[in-house]
């Protein structure tokens, strides 16, 4: 009895609206956009969180980076024309935390990395040299990023070989001149051939120069520059052995310009660690920190960062940006409440007749309840519904936009929790915003009902 009752007033719900289209449609625009908003606010922070998953799966959960940093340029107008700065991470830094962390090769104590089976807390440390030099293929000059450093790099940053071959440690201690180039630098380099075989020059006349010939070629990361972490573009990156770059690159980099001369003096760009486990990176990130510091003592001239600090900075920003999103989008679903009440309260005034003669019928109360609510209800859930293939359907389509009209990667990713939780917020607008509508029509007096015109 009750399911047929609540069939025909369910029916009853569907043919006002049918009845009232435009009126029905205008009512639920608020719900429409408020869930649709919410949809795509939670897509666009879920893809930034996995963005951000991403680069922390590339770049290494267990690493930590300490980077030599440019001190701030001096804004004395006679040092505009001479600069000369030494500034950055020593081998003295290296030595020393190789000695903080147990860590050391009896072979060769300034070279070695390797100790996963020792008394350690590091299983890495890897020292990376960013030479600055000019790269050519014959006559052509190529915007690379020659860098001198150890094999373990391509351990300690995820990057995995297309073909060819890593250069060894062979190969670093015996300062071969080999290399191994990263996708996108093998692509401007040679673009019709394989660049396994062909040889290289980096540096030029004054600064020391090199032939190194291609051994391997790196798959392409997508690791975009600028990120906070990584501030140039690794599918750029030449790897070749530290050794080499000592040996014919010294650590004073010139650079004249019309009316400017820069020197510059860098041992060492980055020093990479890779700790044991997950849990203990923060800690030996600060451990880092305590050791490096005492050789810096006048310029903060380096910084230690932990990639894991990307996932928990997207995590607290995507919150922040769900809460902050999430209270917009609910105002205008209390709009879209508000609007549903206002045409429920109009509609009870035009079927005041109508609720006269179901009371005198024997229709109770608690019936003239239910009968409103559910048709709010319907009204709600049709808005709701909509909302959730416009939110789901923009959040689809808003990368593919993005990528056209920029040349840029939006990541967005529908999250099915917002999709249901949409739904159930439309039930409970519906009902909570047409529950006083509903009491109104119940309370009526069915004699004044029925003398209503």
């Amino acid at each position: 009895m009750f399911l047929n009752f609540f069939y025909e007033t369910f029916a009853l719900g569907l043919k006002n609206i049918r009845l009232h289209k435009l009126r029905s449609l205008l009512t639920t625009l608020g719900i429409i956009f408020g869930v649709a908003a919410v949809i795509i606010m939670v897509a666009i922070g879920e893809g930034a969180k996995q963005a951000a998953l991403e680069q922390l799966r590339q770049l290494g959960a267990k690493n930590i980076v300490i980077r030599s940093v440019v001190p701030p340029e001096n804004t004395d107008p006679s040092s505009k024309t001479t600069r000369v700065l030494e500034y950055g991470l020593k081998r003295l830094d290296l030595r020393n935390i190789k000695s903080t962390f147990r860590f050391a090769d009896p072979d060769d104590p300034d070279i070695f990395f390797d100790a996963r089976n020792g008394p350690s807390p590091l299983a890495y440390i890897v020292p990376l040299r960013d030479t600055q030099q000019k790269v050519f293929v014959g006559d052509r000059r190529i915007s690379a990023n020659p860098i001198g450093t150890v094999p373990q790099v391509f351990d300690v940053l995820n990057l995995p070989l297309d073909r060819g071959r890593y250069f060894t440690m062979v190969d670093l201690r015996s300062r071969e001149w080999v290399c191994v180039i990263g996708a996108s630098a093998a692509q401007q380099m040679f673009p019709y051939e394989d660049p396994l075989g062909k040889r290289i020059q980096v540096g030029s006349a004054g600064s020391g120069t090199v032939f190194l010939e291609i051994v391997g070629v790196l798959e392409k990361t997508g690791l975009r520059p600028g990120s906070g972490f990584i501030n140039r573009d690794i599918d750029m990156d030449i790897y070749f052995p530290l050794t080499v770059a000592q040996t014919i690159f010294s650590d004073t980099i010139v650079r004249m310009t019309s009316g400017s001369f820069e020197r510059k003096i860098i041992e060492l760009t980055e020093i990479w660690l890779q700790a044991n486990t997950v849990d203990n990176v923060e800690s030996l990130a600060a451990i880092a920190e305590n050791t490096v510091g005492p050789n810096h003592p006048v310029n903060k001239d380096y910084e230690v960062k932990v990639p894991i600090e990307i996932l928990r900075n997207a995590e607290r920003l995507n919150r922040m940006f769900n809460f902050v999103m999430g209270g917009i989008a609910s105002l205008s679903l209390i709009v879209g409440g508000i609007g549903i009440m206002n045409i429920m309260l109009a509609s009870v005034t035009e079927r005041t007749k109508e609720i006269g003669i179901r009371r005198a019928l024997g229709a109770k109360r608690r019936h003239i309840v239910l009968q409103f609510l559910i048709e709010t209800t319907v009204v709600s859930l049709v808005g709701g519904v909509i909302g959730i293939g416009l939110g789901t359907t923009c959040a689809t389509t808003l990368p593919i936009i993005v990528h056209f009209l920029s040349g840029q990667d939006y990541p967005a990713k529908i999250a099915a929790w917002s999709i249901i939780g949409s739904f159930w917020i439309s039930v409970l607008i519906g009902i909570g915003f047409g529950l006083y509508p509903a009491v109104t029509a119940a309370r009526m007096n069915p004699i004044d009902a029925l003398r209503h015109e």
